[in-house]
């Protein structure tokens, strides 16, 4: 039976890495998740076979039962728009999964002191990294999905130079605590006062941590704790002696830090330095470039759609905006009436755009746009200087070039869309509100820029009904 979980566990090991190669393209996400998904299947019925003497089978099927209950639901009916919210919310029950089970495996040892056989030191630590990591992983996803879900303000929250003093105290504590328990776990046992404050220091910390991150980070930081997810279950795979939880938990921490990497480098910031805070503050800025007063332009929808009707190339360029107006039905509507005019119409991504990797992908795959009209930042940035007219839905600091061209501001250096460089602008906003990055977008300002106000949906709607009339 032995042998059998371990070929079980192989199998799944190798359905774990196929499936998670399917992500990698728009076109194969769809079966990799599957194929992973039977792979995990592999390793419950693994898990099973391998606890078949335990006498708790009323626990794990209630267990099973509610965690179905409360997963497939959301899983099926949230929509596209707030798939951000639903990845933080799953990354968080990962996380305090990881920290319930570290605590729990303290409590039946009394402290580790009575695990058979003298408690190893690599059980010990193990058990402690991941009750750290995945306190701070679950605590730290509540506050991104609370920003997310707009149900906190998504400018940084933070008490200012007191903060990073403050959470470097925080980590010593929940390290100091967790000294003491590895100590103790060598000897007669040790107060589970220890392990409940250890767990506190740890759940203030992935609060503290996250609250001063502004929305415009957002999307590094649900990677980054999906990371840490990752790596806490790994730990407790250590901890258990359960290969499945080391070698998925390696999987989703190695994949996670890759993308945390790819996408800091994409915004031109460090990790630290997104840990820090105090990025993506938000806020109306009334004035742009060296203290002068500038307006904006304002058109309407039949100026925009006569534009577009009669250009040779428009490039679309979503960000939060059209998913919050869940406008990307509308806009492949209008793209299609622009196609049957024989307009190329081409969609720019930038990799931070929305509120999670790949959220512009998910949203205009939805609405079935085509995968090969969806280009990538480095793809499309040299098309902008011979397109007609640039549609930016609802972007805004994905599309600065201020990121170019100002030393001094706060995001020079990060790359952008080069919309400006496109020989008509127009820009779809509610107001000139400036984006979670808290700063002004000389773009809204250009000659060649005009901004059509309005919700997206209703503004992409009426620039089709005018497309219609044409």
């Amino acid at each position: 039976m032995d042998n059998l979980v371990n070929i079980l566990y192989i199998i799944a090991f190798a359905l774990f890495i196929y499936g998670l190669m399917g992500l990698t393209g728009p076109k194969t996400a769809v079966r990799g998740n599957q194929i992973a998904a039977v792979g995990m299947a592999l390793a419950v019925v693994a898990t099973f076979i391998s606890i078949r003497h335990t006498n708790n089978w009323i626990l794990i099927v209630a267990g099973l039962v509610v965690g179905v209950a409360l997963g497939v639901p959301p899983a099926r009916f949230t929509k596209m728009t707030a798939m951000p919210q639903l990845v933080a919310a799953f990354n968080g029950v990962g996380g305090g999964t990881v920290a319930l089970i570290a605590w729990s495996e303290f409590l039946d040892t009394q402290g580790f002191s009575r695990i058979p056989e003298q408690p190893t030191v690599h059980i010990v630590i193990a058990s402690l990294f991941a009750a750290v990591i995945g306190s701070i992983s679950f605590w730290g996803s509540v506050i991104a999905f609370g920003k997310l879900q707009e149900i906190l303000p998504g400018k940084p929250i933070g008490i200012g130079k007191l903060q990073q003093p403050l959470n470097i105290l925080l980590f010593a504590g929940a390290v100091a605590s967790a000294i003491v328990i590895g100590v103790g776990a060598t000897g007669d046992g040790v107060s589970g006062w220890w392990m409940v404050l250890l767990l506190v220091l740890a759940a203030i910390l992935g609060l503290m941590v996250v609250l001063p991150i502004g929305g415009a980070d957002m999307p590094v930081v649900i990677s980054l704790l999906n990371a840490l997810t990752g790596l806490s279950a790994a730990a407790a795979g250590l901890a258990l002696n359960n290969t499945a939880m080391i070698v998925a938990g390696m999987i989703v921490g190695a994949s996670g830090t890759i993308l945390t990497n790819l996408m800091a480098k994409a915004m031109n910031r460090s990790i630290p330095a997104i840990v820090a805070g105090g990025f993506g503050g938000g806020g109306a800025v009334a004035s742009a470039g060296d203290g002068e007063q500038k307006q904006a332009k304002a058109t309407s929808a039949a100026d925009a759609a006569i534009q577009m009707a009669y250009a040779n190339q428009v490039i679309v360029v979503p960000g939060y905006g059209m998913a919050v107006a869940q406008a990307q039905h509308a806009v492949k509507e209008m793209a299609s009436l622009l196609e049957a005019k024989g307009v190329e119409v081409k969609y720019a991504i930038h990799p931070v755009a929305g509120r999670m990797p790949g959220h512009m992908n998910v949203l205009l795959a939805e609405a079935e746009v085509s995968y090969d009209a969806m280009k990538e930042m480095d793809d499309i940035n040299g098309e902008f200087g011979r397109t007609d007219v640039a549609l930016v839905i609802g972007a805004n600091d994905v599309t600065n070039p201020a990121a170019r061209e100002d030393a001094a501001s706060p995001i020079y250096g990060m790359p952008v869309l080069n919309v400006d460089q496109a020989k008509s602008v127009i820009v779809l906003k509610r107001s000139m509100n400036s984006g979670f990055a808290g700063i002004d977008n000389p773009l809204f300002y250009s000659d060649h820029t005009s901004m059509l106000f309005g919700d997206a949906k209703k503004s992409v709607g009426a620039v089709t009904e005018e497309l219609k009339a044409l």
